[in-house]
Order: structure tokens, then sequence, then C-alpha cells
């Protein structure tokens, strides 16, 4: 059986809304949650950015869910803070939540006036704080001098089932280079044949934990409906991973976006008014093998997409 989740987006809601959202995702039959953690969206009219730890305390005390967030460390966080906050989080609420530890994206961390780093430097970074927080995570007290510098770090407060860390992977090469430090893999929809190429990767790489697909849709009421929320609201987020790892305002991607098209969003979206058609694509994510896909739905308003999915997709799915 393939878990069916939700994706809350704070890049597109306010938090308040959001919290509401999940909540009817859970009665919907929803079974799992997830989010990303940024510091300000990606267009203008996206238009929110609630800060996800606050958020993510709340919406574990107010539902059932498990709730899993990707994030990154060593800029805008240290280690040490990243696995405090994941670590009490675990406490709080036991076996109910995870978190995927990526390489970051500028638009996230160049508040910290940190230097952007190349791709390769980000990915050594990584594998640095991975170690961190796993060694904090398991009572250490940590010293380290690398890119990241850790003086004495311990956690206090840990849960007594360890937090489970997972990767956020949008290339093989990344999926199977640290496959065999984290409990699972995070990726997002992509053409089968490259989905197949990544979930190999981690698994030669010696992953064996649980694997993860975040899935962009948009249903409307009819096709010209969904087409024209997602071309407003998404477009911006079509961009290559490279790019959009390296630019850093919204700005910089609304200016990328202006010269996009609707083929262009046709390779990242999964646009249709016909919830069996949304089916079909999902049964296909799910026989690749995936243990969890979290269904995002790239509108600003979540209500009848929830509504009716939870009517006629989820009844439906394996």
């Amino acid at each position: 059986m393939t878990l069916i989740g939700f994706h809350a987006s704070h890049e597109q809601v306010a938090p308040s809304r959001l919290l509401e959202d999940v909540r009817l995702a859970e009665a919907a039959g929803f079974e799992a949650a997830m989010c990303s953690d940024h510091i300000e969206p990606w267009s203008h009219r996206q238009g929110h950015s609630g800060f996800a730890w606050s958020w993510l305390g709340a919406a574990l005390a107010t539902t059932e869910l498990r709730f899993g967030v990707v994030t990154a460390t060593g800029y805008r966080y240290h280690p040490v803070v990243t696995a405090q906050a994941t670590a009490t989080l675990a406490s709080m609420f036991p076996q109910r939540f995870w978190f995927a530890l990526g390489s970051g994206e500028h638009c996230n961390e160049r508040m910290s006036g940190t230097q952007w780093p190349s791709k390769e430097q980000r990915q050594q970074i990584l594998g640095e704080n991975l170690d961190i927080v796993r060694r904090l995570h398991a009572g250490e007290t940590v010293d380290h001098h690398g890119a990241v510098t850790v003086d004495r770090g311990r956690i206090w407060d840990r849960p007594p089932v360890p937090v489970e860390m997972l990767l956020p992977a949008l290339t093989p090469g990344t999926a199977g280079r640290f496959a065999d430090r984290v409990d699972g893999l995070v990726t997002v929809n992509a053409p089968l044949g490259d989905l197949r190429v990544i979930l190999d990767a981690y698994r030669d790489g010696g992953g064996t934990g649980r694997t993860v697909l975040q899935v962009h849709l948009c249903w409307g009421t009819d096709r010209e409906q969904a087409l024209a929320v997602a071309r407003e609201q998404w477009l911006t987020n079509v961009l290559g991973p490279g790019l959009m790892a390296d630019l850093a305002t919204p700005e910089e991607f609304e200016a990328y976006a202006a010269e996009l098209g609707d083929r262009d969003l046709a390779g990242a979206v999964i646009v249709s008014d016909d919830p069996a058609e949304h089916v079909d694509r999902l049964r296909g994510f799910a026989e690749l093998g995936f243990d969890e896909i979290y269904l995002h739905h790239v509108g600003a308003d979540q209500r009848p997409f929830i509504d009716t999915f939870g009517d006629a997709v989820l009844p439906h799915l394996p």
C-alpha cells in the first residue's frame, strides 16, 4: 500500500489558513502531510512564507497526522539549531515527525550573508551537516571544524526513538552519494524513466529506507481554469534544478518565468480537470515503488482540491 499525503505549501497560503487546510485534508482521508521550509516565496503572486517550525508544532498538536519537512542547514540555521528543532518536535510527537536535510537554495539562504557556494561545495557542506545532526541526535557532544564549526554542541531533549532524517534529491548523483547516510529519500515528480533512475541510484548507493515522492498537480472545474491557476502560481517553479537553487529573489524567478509558457509547465505540473486522469498518473508513480506520495495542488485555494480528491481520487489509489 502506498501512503497518500497532503503537501502544505507555505509559499502560497497564509499559515493560519494552511493550518485549517491540513485539518480538512485529514478529514478528507489524506494519511500524512509534509511541507517545505522557506523564508520567501518564489513569486509575488504566491505571496506567503510562514515559518515552518512554528507551524509544524501547531499542526502536529491539532491533527493526528504524521508530518515531514524539507529543510537545509549550515546557512540560516546552524546544524545544532536544526538538530535541536527536529529533536524537540520528535520528542513531543514520537514517531510522527521526519525531516529531509538538503543542500539549500540561494533564495532561502542569502539573508545569512554567506557567499553562495557552488553545488559541489554545497554537497560537501551537506555531508558534514548530515554527520553533525546524526551525532547530536545520538546524544554525542560534537566538536567539528570544517566548512561548519561546532563547539561542544549537544542536544538535551531527544526522542525515545531517533527522528528519521531523509535526503531530498533531484538527481541520481545526489541520491546515490548520500544514500547510505540517511533514513530515506524524497524527490519530486518527473518522467517515470527519470524517477526510476533516481530510485535505482538511491538503492545502488546503499539506501534502504522509505522513498517519498512529492507530486505537483493542479485540478480545476475545467481544464482551462486549472491551467490558468497553474500558470499564475507555479510558472516560476518549472526552471531546472541548478537554476532553481541559484536564483536569489522572487524578482529573479519572475524574470526567468516571463520567458516560459504552457509547454514548460506541462513537464512539471499534472494539470487536469478529470479526477480519473489524476488517479492514473498517481498509480503510475506508485507502481515505481514509492512508499509515500504527497499531493501538492499548486493553487492557493486548497479546499475544492481537498474535497474533490477526498471523494474521487483517494479511494481509487493503491
